[in-house]
């Protein structure tokens, strides 16, 4: 049982998904059949101690690595242009950047437009588990049919070893008590899952000197519960992590846990630890194209027929150099066909009053009622989300008012180089606190 066995999935008869398709439960698809997966999830809700998700390279294939975030129809149109493309791909997965049940709306959302449209397609998701109980029932109903669990081990002592901390609501549990919140929700989650018919894979993360020897033992829980095959994967070192020092594991510690856990359950070999944009064959690389095009999506904005106008957050006029929270009043562009660049400056309008949380921003939605896009030099989360969610599209660049306006009025997107990084955070060495980015 050390091998990769093909997992039994629902039936498909009365569904018409060929559930034997999918690459990544299956031997025999893995080198015919692809996956696309949609970074439609940023936030996450605990931090490993072997994780860094701020860093981003082409060259690096692994879980919290993205070079775009989508909103759920950037990433239907996204997928819809691929599914064009490449015929080949028969899996659409969500894993990240963070994880889906930090992103719960974003997360089932997608799975919805997804399904409405492709009602063939393969669905799946990887997650750790804390959220997702809530949504499984729904997460059946959409015949999503392959779940992974990530889970390091089934004694709380040693999972307070891996996790700085997880976070229930806004409130970050350390050390054992959030050890243990995060094992009770991810064994009901297992249960839940197997409870609707829904095929359960487990990865572990192989990280020696603190699971290593114990990973037979959360294996033979795991098949006890009918889980129904494992992936163990050894710690990848990255810059930035707590465990950044770790040694990874030599191949006699992957072959020995892998042996032993095989006793209680398949054991996956095939793994390509699939960045959260994977898209493809499971062993083929990412490329400069595929990023370009992915970014494009990302900057896709929603349609200028009814908000034909896109309001700027600058201090004199020339740049756009405010951040949204800073901005006291905005500059309104609209189209204008008989002029050079395709839009002219309409008027200024004052932003609402400081100080008032959410109200402030629903005002501002209202006050840029027929904008499509708030371009700014940087925004928070919750104001952005605010203003996405009442149809108004923030974006971040650096640069020349000039510069960002005439891609956008042409639909096209930012250049790369006006565009800032995904993160808002302080740099490489943050990692994170559990109370989330100011």
């Amino acid at each position: 049982m050390s091998d990769t066995a093909t997992c039994t999935a629902p039936s498909p008869e009365d569904v018409g998904i060929d559930f034997s398709k999918h690459p990544c439960f299956s031997r025999e698809a893995h080198h015919k059949f692809g996956r696309i997966h949609l970074p439609v999830a940023p936030r996450c809700n605990i931090q490993c101690n072997f994780c860094n998700r701020q860093y981003d390279c082409m060259n690096e294939s692994r879980p919290g690595v993205t070079s775009a975030v989508l909103k759920p129809w950037q990433a239907i149109d996204y997928l819809t242009e691929m599914l064009e493309k490449r015929p080949e791909i028969t899996v659409l997965g969500i894993a990240g950047p963070g994880d889906p049940f930090a992103n719960c709306e974003e997360t089932m959302e997608t799975l919805r437009l997804a399904r409405a449209k492709f009602p063939k397609l393969i669905l799946c998701l990887a997650s750790n588990g804390l959220g997702i109980a809530p949504y499984i029932d729904e997460i059946a109903k959409l015949k999503t049919s392959h779940v992974t669990i990530t889970i390091n081990a089934i004694d709380p002592a040693i999972t307070a070893k891996v996790y700085a901390w997880v976070r229930e609501n806004k409130t970050p549990l350390r050390g054992l008590a959030g050890a243990a919140l995060l094992l009770e929700r991810q064994l009901e989650a297992i249960r839940k899952l197997k409870e609707k018919n829904i095929v359960v894979k487990t990865n572990t993360i192989i990280m020696p000197g603190i699971n290593d020897e114990h990973i037979p033992v959360l294996a033979k829980k795991m098949g006890e519960m009918g889980v129904d095959i494992m992936n163990c994967m050894p710690l990848i070192p990255v810059k930035g992590a707590a465990f950044e020092e770790m040694p990874a594991p030599d191949q006699t510690m992957i072959a020995r846990v892998r042996l032993q856990s095989g006793l209680s359950l398949p054991q996956m070999v095939h793994c390509a630890r699939c960045r959260a944009d994977a898209i493809g064959l499971i062993n083929e690389k990412q490329t400069e194209e595929q990023l370009n095009v992915i970014h494009a999506f990302s900057q896709k904005a929603p349609s200028g027929a009814t908000r034909p106008c896109i309001a700027v957050a600058s201090l004199e006029g020339m740049l756009v150099n405010q951040h949204l929270g800073e901005a006291n009043r905005f500059l309104i562009y609209e189209p204008d066909a008989a002029s050079s660049t395709g839009y002219r400056f309409k008027e200024v309008r004052i932003a609402p009053e400081a100080g008032r949380g959410v109200e402030r921003w629903k005002e501002l939605a209202e006050v840029l009622k027929d904008c499509r896009i708030a371009l700014v030099s940087a925004a928070g989360t919750g104001p952005r989300a605010v203003l996405d969610e009442l149809g108004i599209q923030v974006m971040e660049m650096e640069g020349l008012i000039d510069e960002g306006l005439r891609p956008l009025f042409e639909n096209q997107p930012l250049p790369a180089v006006l565009k800032r990084r995904l993160t808002g955070c302080s740099g490489p060495s943050c990692r994170g606190t559990g109370t989330g980015c100011g």
